[in-house]
């Protein structure tokens, strides 16, 4: 299964190159949240066409009303914020700051929340590996910031 840390290390490069792209148009129309918006309208025009070509069943009715609200909104509103700060951000801190600050909270909270079971993920205890592993990264993220 060595594509999959490589497919997972290509999604990193994409969203990096996506965030300082859409930091441009942020800065060019001055406004994060708008380029937030444009980002998300073309997401969704791009993800409306993959789902029309790749989806050949949809949901019933009932598995449908089965989801609970707030996950209909609460990933979305949560993207929104996060990707508007990330365009709000960059320019401030630079894409090499901000990115490696974004990932570590990313990591962090990725495996405190599996520790825990939280958002329904399986339970994946803490180990004296992961810990050192989470000090590395704070120390690495203070050295690439540290001026």
């Amino acid at each position: 299964m060595i594509y999959l840390p490589l497919l997972a290390f290509i999604a990193g490069v994409l969203i990096t190159a996506q965030t300082s792209l859409n930091t441009q148009l942020g800065q060019l129309l001055k406004s994060p949240i708008l380029a937030t918006g444009i980002a998300f309208t073309s997401s969704l025009a791009f993800i409306l066409c993959i789902v029309g070509l790749f989806i050949k069943q949809y949901p019933s009715p009932a598995m449908v009303k089965s989801v609970p609200l707030y996950l209909w909104f609460s990933g979305g509103l949560l993207s929104a914020v996060g990707v508007a700060l990330f365009y709000w951000l960059i320019p401030k801190m630079g894409a090499g700051a901000m990115i490696s600050c974004a990932m570590s909270g990313q990591i962090i909270v990725a495996l405190v929340a599996g520790h825990y079971g939280w958002f329904n993920l399986q339970e994946k205890p803490l180990t004296f590996n992961t810990i050192v592993g989470c000090i590395s990264l704070i120390i690495g993220v203070w050295l690439i910031n540290r001026h």
